[in-house]
């Protein structure tokens, strides 16, 4: 089983920046597409962004050219670096592998106008 645990979200005013990490309990990141997704309220979750196992990244439109996708393979880590942040990023970020189709629990982001 891994273990996927999301940090870094909380409360910014629009255009502001985040950093979201996602810890995994094995070496899943090095070997694996790693993925965020986001769901706001009231809709379905949505994919936002991933890095595949040769470090190839990919973007939703949204969140092209704000968004950078990265892994930090000796911390077991992937980071979701979001800048220009708007009210429409708001929701709950997930962190995903498909290996034993993984997610983690959350975390949540607020931005405010």
């Amino acid at each position: 089983q891994v273990q996927l645990v999301e940090s870094g979200g909380g409360l910014v005013q629009a255009g502001g920046s985040l950093r979201l990490s996602c810890a995994a309990s094995t070496g899943i990141v090095s070997i694996s597409t790693m993925s965020w997704y986001r769901q706001a309220p009231g809709k379905q979750r949505e994919w936002v962004a991933q890095i595949s196992s040769d470090s190839i990244a990919d973007y939703a439109a949204s969140v092209r050219d704000r968004f950078t996708i990265s892994r930090d393979h000796a911390k077991n880590t992937v980071y979701l670096q979001m800048n220009t942040l708007n009210p429409e990023d708001t929701g709950v970020y997930y962190c995903h592998t498909p290996y034993l189709d993984s997610w983690g629990q959350g975390t949540q982001v607020t931005v405010s106008s």
